[in-house]
């Protein structure tokens, strides 16, 4: 029993290593360089929004970090996917109406 379990837990470990010897250190140098969110709170160590539906609402978030309006989307992803080549789009989330 103790075999599979090591078995299991090695083959999982394996997934999720970075092929050619890329370890953590270089993969947070590239990140550091490479982040997404370049306009919405920056001071901040994490964004997070909370906003709640009421029924029969619908709203559409950003997804591209791009919106003057973020959370919520104003179509800036369609400039960042014409000069980027990029294919993201928003988030919309819908509330059915109450009966």
């Amino acid at each position: 029993m103790k075999l599979i379990i090591l078995t299991l837990t090695l083959a999982t470990a394996a997934a999720f290593t970075t092929p050619f010897g890329v370890g953590r250190a270089s993969t947070a140098i590239s990140a550091e360089a490479s982040k997404i969110n370049t306009m919405v709170d920056l001071d901040s160590p994490k964004v997070v929004n909370q906003e709640k539906l009421e029924a029969g609402d619908k709203k559409v978030y950003c997804r591209c970090w791009k919106s003057g309006t973020f959370p919520l989307c104003d179509a800036a992803h369609v400039t960042h996917n014409k000069e980027t080549g990029d294919n993201v789009g928003p988030l919309i989330v819908a509330c059915a109406k109450a009966e």
